[in-house]
């Protein structure tokens, strides 16, 4: 019974060994190439960043405390901190770049139809008679064992697998254009914020600074009530302003909690930890190419372009594959046989099949046909939503162009104003200190002043959000990198 299974074991480990080369053979005849790696989001200058801003790397974490969503402390970040934050923590492009892994896998299941499939079975099966019988002489048991090997291989799809390969190969496309398409606009999101919160310290810094020149209003007027030389009209108007100045300045400062928990979530922060903005506020950079190098550079660049002509690839190879159910199809089929009977005095039986296998449809109703108009109908839809992405990126860029040159004609003329402000402020003390000038002279001068030091900030501000808006219209991370 141990040699005969010995014999058996043998046999089949003789079988594998002829066959497995060969199918060495053949995969590294038509081993199809390996996907591209994933882009990665880390990059080569990355910017080190703080452990206490590392959130739980656990998504399914949720705080049950109240301490545990105390804000501890407000940490200072810079933009560049931000923006490392944000590839390193944002949802969106950890789900873009599963959705890339999952794409290349398809790949690869795609690719295997390239090699022949193996496969062995085998069953070991003892029967008897005579069960119930009471003399064993009449009691009989046979043990038998069975195995068989196949190897099948598709010869002729009629381009069917060679559609389906080109398919996946574009899908991977359509999601790796993905990824640099939710990077950039993660970009563009966390530098939109960054400025709306430097704009928000600004108004807190410009607000306490009016209630300051308030109070100095306040105490000259007041000054003047004591002396005799001023008016109650003149304190009341002081303390009226000081009470709008307080409010103003109580308003910006929730503003400016507003614009820090929306960083925050934006990057995804751990839960007791606040941020504040640490560059100052200044011009991000000039943009030197003209209107025309512009627009040209972004249809160069946008990944947006390229998904949809990848999507018109992927669209016309499943109608390659649609129609390919019409055509014939090849394949090769062969097998190989093991048979033996313990104890029977015979030797193992063996034997072999090799075949070639042909279909074709006639006639399927029309289901083939109806699935390449399908496609060809996606393959317009992918042309007319290029057409309509061109031009929307040509008017995004000539947009934030002119908002690029009108912010920076802005900025010029608010420096200008807000020093003309300053001196007017200045001129305005002296002669109400002098009894030349009224209360009323002060606060518009002070109210004038506010709004010039708002609106140099909001120029700057507006030019440096123009500025990434544009950069995010020419910009490719593959350009890049």
């Amino acid at each position: 019974m141990n040699l005969s299974l010995f014999l058996v074991y043998s046999t089949w480990v003789a079988v594998a060994i002829a066959i497995i080369p060969n199918l060495a053979g053949s995969a590294g005849a038509t081993t199809p190439p390996k996907p591209q790696q994933s882009p990665s989001v880390k990059g080569a200058n990355s910017v080190p960043i703080p452990n206490y801003l590392i959130p739980n790397p656990n998504p399914l974490q949720f705080p049950t405390k109240p301490e545990e969503v105390r804000i501890q402390g407000i940490v200072p970040i810079s933009l560049a901190q931000a923006l490392e934050l944000a590839k390193r923590n944002n949802r969106d492009l950890q789900v873009a770049l599963l959705e890339l892994e999952r794409s290349q896998s398809a790949l690869r299941e795609s690719q295997a139809v390239l090699l022949p499939t193996f496969g062995i079975n085998g069953s070991l099966t003892n029967s008897g008679d005579g069960v119930l019988e009471r003399n064993s002489d009449n009691q009989s048991s046979t043990t038998s064992f069975s195995g068989q090997a196949q190897l099948n291989y598709d010869i002729y799809t009629s381009g069917r697998r060679q559609a389906s390969i080109r398919a996946a190969e574009e899908q991977v496309r359509v999601d790796e254009f993905d990824v640099e398409t939710r990077s950039l606009e993660i970009t563009l999101n966390v530098a939109t914020q960054y400025y709306n919160l430097q704009q928000a310290d600004e108004l807190v810094r410009i607000n306490r600074s009016a209630v300051e020149n308030s109070q100095a209003s306040l105490r000259d007027a007041q000054a003047r009530e004591q002396a005799g030389v001023g008016t109650r009209f003149d304190v009341l108007q002081s303390q009226v302003d000081l009470a709008n100045a307080q409010q103003d300045l109580t308003n910006a400062v929730s503003q400016q909690q507003i614009a820090r928990r929306q960083l925050a979530t934006l990057l995804s922060l751990p839960q007791s930890v606040d941020v504040s903005a640490a560059d100052p506020v200044q011009l991000a950079g000039l943009w030197q190419p003209t209107l025309e190098q512009t627009i040209v550079q972004a249809f160069q660049n946008r990944p947006e372009l390229q998904q949809f002509l990848a999507q018109r690839n992927i669209s016309e190879q499943q109608r390659r594959q649609a129609l390919s159910q019409l055509g014939p199809q090849i394949s090769l089929a062969s097998s190989y046989n093991l048979q033996d009977q313990y104890n029977d005095g015979l030797s193992v039986a063996d034997g072999y099949s090799l075949g070639v296998q042909a279909n074709l449809t006639l006639y399927d109703g029309g289901a083939a046909k109806a699935s390449a108009d399908q496609s060809k109908a996606n393959i317009a839809i992918a042309e007319t939503q290029f057409a309509s992405q061109r031009d929307q990126i040509r008017f995004d860029v000539e947009q934030y162009y002119s908002q690029l040159q009108s912010n920076l004609e802005n900025v010029q003329t608010s420096s200008v104003a807000l020093n003309q402000a300053r001196e007017a402020l200045t001129l305005a003390r002296l002669r109400f200190q002098a009894g030349v000038g009224t209360q009323t002279d002060v606060i518009a001068a002070q109210n004038d002043l506010t709004r010039a030091e708002g609106n140099r900030v909001t120029a700057i501000l507006d030019y440096n959000r123009a500025l990434a808006n544009l950069q995010r219209s020419v910009t490719s991370r593959t350009a890049n990198r």
